[in-house]
């Protein structure tokens, strides 16, 4: 949640207005990296969060509405974004935006098994929620995506990475044609602690639906799964908190045979994505001449880090 757009209260009032909101105080928002977002403050002491959508159109932006209005009514802890003239996102310093309470907790900075259980519950919840949930996506952000990027990516790695690069996926790609039976759904696609809030270990928000995405329901565990079931700086993951998300999720939905057999290496690939996700962001910030102490970056060794440790983890077919 960088600060890509600087904003003030001249043109914030105005567009909040619309919603019915009187605005006294802005206060930036750092922590991510795809869009700009903001903590407004009103005259009547609410506090929502106002968000400018770098790289996407009024529509794509949009498209995730009927999501977050799906999950609040099935009790899975979202803020859905506020509405006027029929619609939720709007235009302000020409790029669509829009405007959501906000939610109030803390991002966890080392989990407990608590913690663990309640953010496994609510994503599996999410993935039986939104099986029948009519979502439309403009962009795909699926493997075919991810594999993309990688490829985009590739001239400028090193030998031992462009190595590693290629490892994990021929690696997956086996572990895929002999495990076929993973199921496909909604996904969050970026579940992680930082797009969660927390009162103590009772999950108040997920936050962050930007990526969501049609894809293998696997991945989205892998990805929660490696950031929630690891004590940052170390890259391994915690077996109790592993073993406790996995029984939490399937008192939800169970995991399909094939599903468990390929979850190393889905470890192994969800960390190469956000390698690659990591790489991309440096790459078009340098090619954008963005930077500076708006501009938050994420260390792309890190997940490269983890997708070793992952790789080690993935046994041999037979």
């Amino acid at each position: 949640m960088s600060v890509y757009t600087p904003l003030n209260l001249d043109q914030v009032q105005p567009f909040a207005a619309a919603y019915n909101l009187e605005v006294e105080a802005l206060v930036p928002i750092q922590g991510g990296i795809q869009n700009t977002n903001y903590f407004i403050i009103c005259a009547d002491g609410q506090q929502y969060v106002l968000t400018v959508f770098e790289n996407e159109t009024e529509q794509s932006a949009g498209e995730i509405i009927p999501a977050l209005q799906r999950l609040a009514e099935v009790g899975v802890p979202v803020a859905a974004p506020l509405m006027h003239s029929g619609k939720a996102i709007h235009y302000l310093v020409g790029k669509p935006a829009q405007i959501a309470p906000r939610v109030w907790g803390e991002h966890p900075e080392v989990t407990t098994v608590a913690q663990v259980e309640a953010i496994a519950a609510a994503q599996a919840q999410l993935h039986v929620s939104l099986a029948d949930c009519p979502i439309q996506r403009e962009n795909s952000r699926g493997h075919v995506y991810w594999t993309d990027i990688g490829e985009l990516l590739q001239d400028e790695m090193d030998t031992k990475d462009a190595a590693l690069k290629q490892q994990v996926y021929t690696i997956f790609e086996a572990y895929r044609a002999q495990h076929p039976n993973r199921p496909q759904g909604w996904i969050h696609s970026d579940l992680f602690r930082d797009n969660t809030l927390y009162q103590q270990d009772t999950l108040t928000g997920i936050l962050d639906f930007f990526e969501l995405n049609f894809d293998e329901l696997l991945f989205d565990i892998a990805i929660t799964i490696n950031d929630f079931c690891t004590q940052y700086p170390a890259v391994t993951l915690d077996a109790e908190r592993v073993n406790a998300y996995l029984a939490a999720y399937q008192k939800v939905r169970a995991l399909t045979e094939d599903e468990q057999a390929c979850l190393n290496i889905y470890l192994a690939m969800a960390a190469c994505r956000f390698w690659f996700l990591r790489l991309n962001v440096a790459r078009l910030n340098r090619l954008g001449g963005r930077g500076g102490d708006n501009v938050f970056l994420k260390d792309p060794t890190q997940m490269r880090e983890m997708l070793l440790n992952r790789l080690a983890n993935v046994a041999p077919l037979v």
